[in-house]
């Protein structure tokens, strides 16, 4: 037995000195490779940026290496609402607006903090400084090749026979497009239609390159597509309402995908149209690196695009490709669950908020959501679209943004998107802490609706007491107002007169007796 002990433990103890030598020796290597390429001038540009990343600002904020210097030294650039140093100083209520108005998409900023050294990206000085790739293209084959390996891992669009074109973000890629499918032969510009509401640049784009912009619904009940220049923007997920589209009119489309991805709505099936828009903006959430591309079917259109893109711009930014490379190999690894795991269930819980607080409002409504089947999770799930479409119900409220507004809640007002005013965008993209000071908004502005409506019934159970010849409410009236039960203790009882007292519910005429063994209940003194 003791030989046999012996024995087993001689294993173990080599077994384990196996396992150290080998893990040393990979790490010697490691030190060996880091010594052998003999880091110099990346040096100083990583300490930089570490130092900046670095910088506390409270959770409230970022410092950057190319922002404002104070001191010789990078300073915080504060979120909405908080200022200071370190933006560390909250400001108050009355005088601090929740900017919700625009579509930054900087929710996924603790996602890409967390895969920092992943990531990260450190450019030489002399990096790509011509316009052209080896290939004599302008276009990186490996951003290529990741962005297809990305669409085939989502299904969210078929790629296969399919021209690849880079852009200046979707909306550059957008007025190429419409170049690219206006009739060569037309001595009048083409009509652009989009059924509304829809973004707003839409509209401005066309109008700015001359075209004609209009209603897709209303532009189908006078017109015909027959023999005409007619092109569609079809937005699916749509922006504000995040439902998944089809065209209008029979003509020419363009699908403008940017929201087309799993944080944002469930992929039923991969998209087969003939020119497909995405961008990395409300992909990664890196708005400002502004780059997109499109997925095209024919040939003419594509080297039409890709014309208009080396005329304008002669191609994308060489270090903006070389980022959009280094985020897309994270995103795809393992199978790019991680990513879109987070960015849904940050989304998912967002909305999960939201529709509790709206859920006890009869004056402010926010749009349906219907659940759909996801390939790509394997589940059916309700859409977490990036904007709240909010509606105010109330007959007298014609301007819905107007009373946000009112409560220090900045939107985009319905008329932007060639709807009604009675609409109101809000952006759920925003970072956590003004995701959640815009939630504390809006609990403050329904609990106001609440608190007016209680009073409201309050007084009313009051002229009814005095129409009765009665002073006093019913047990039965006094608990639905304070929104009590017969197992309510003493202490919420207090809590809730004290509470409704303080709204003014019942004016000066309220006052309770406590006694042995109970409570006497609401006696209204005077009216």
């Amino acid at each position: 037995m003791k030989k046999y002990c012996y024995k087993l433990f001689l294993t173990i103890s080599i077994a384990i000195n196996i396992l150290f030598s080998i893990n040393n020796m990979y790490i010697g290597r490691e030190q060996k490779q880091n010594e052998e390429i003999g880091l110099s001038w990346s040096k100083k540009a990583a300490a930089e940026a570490e130092a900046v990343a670095a910088i506390s600002c409270s959770g409230h904020g970022r410092a950057f290496l190319d922002g404002p210097i104070f001191g010789g030294q990078p300073i915080c650039e504060c979120y909405d609402c908080y200022s200071g140093v370190d933006c560390s100083e909250f400001s108050p209520a009355g005088s601090c607006v929740v900017d919700v108005e625009s579509g930054d998409p900087i929710f996924m900023e603790q996602f890409w903090m967390q895969n920092a050294e992943n990531s990260a990206v450190v450019i030489s000085g002399w990096h790509r400084m011509s316009y052209w790739y080896n290939d004599n293209t302008m276009m990186s084959t490996e951003l290529e090749k990741y962005i297809r390996q990305l669409h085939s891992l989502v299904g969210n669009a078929n790629t296969e026979g399919r021209y690849l074109v880079f852009g200046l973000g979707a909306i550059q890629l957008l007025s190429a497009a419409v170049y690219a499918l206006s009739s060569q032969n037309s001595s009048s510009p083409p009509t652009v239609v989009a059924s509304a509401p829809f973004y707003q640049l839409f509209k401005y784009q066309s109008m700015l390159f001359n075209s004609n912009f209009e209603d897709a619904n209303s532009w189908q009940l006078n017109n015909s597509s027959d023999d005409m220049d007619v092109i569609e923007f079809v937005t699916s997920p749509s922006n504000p309402g995040g439902d998944l589209k089809t065209p209008v009119v029979e003509g020419k489309t363009i699908y403008d995908h940017v929201y087309f991805w799993p944080q944002f709505t469930p992929i039923p099936a991969p998209s087969d149209q003939d020119v497909m828009i995405f961008s990395l903006s409300k992909l990664t959430g890196h708005a400002g690196t502004r780059f997109g591309w499109a997925l095209i079917k024919d040939k003419d259109v594509y080297d039409k695009v890709s014309t208009y893109i080396k005329v304008a711009d002669l191609g994308i930014s060489k270090d903006s490709q070389l980022r959009a490379l280094k985020l897309l190999k994270v995103v795809v690894e393992d199978d790019g669950r991680s990513f879109f795991e987070f960015g849904y269930n940050t989304m998912r819980d967002r909305w999960e908020r939201l529709t509790l607080v709206f859920a006890k409002s009869s004056r402010f409504s926010i749009q349906q959501r219907n659940p759909l089947h996801c390939n790509f999770f394997k589940e059916t799930r309700l859409p977490s679209p990036a904007y709240a479409w909010v509606k105010c119900e109330r007959d007298e409220d014609v301007d819905c943004g107007a009373i946000l507004e009112a409560e220090n809640i900045l939107g985009t007002s319905g008329s932007t998107f060639s709807d009604d005013d009675r609409y109101v965008r809000l952006n759920l993209m925003k970072s956590h802490g003004d995701f959640n000071l815009l939630m504390q908004r809006l609990n403050e502005l329904v609990g106001h609706e609440n608190n007016a409506s209680k009073t409201g019934v309050a007084q009313e159970t009051m002229q009814n007491a005095v129409r009765r010849g009665s002073k006093a409410m019913t047990e039965l009236e006094a608990r639905q107002i304070l929104g009590v039960t017969e197992k309510s203790s003493w202490e919420e009882i207090a809590q809730a007169i004290e509470g409704s007292q303080g709204q003014g519910m019942f004016g000066d005429g309220l006052s309770t007796e406590r006694y042995a063994g109970g409570f006497n209940w609401l006696t209204l003194t005077s009216f």
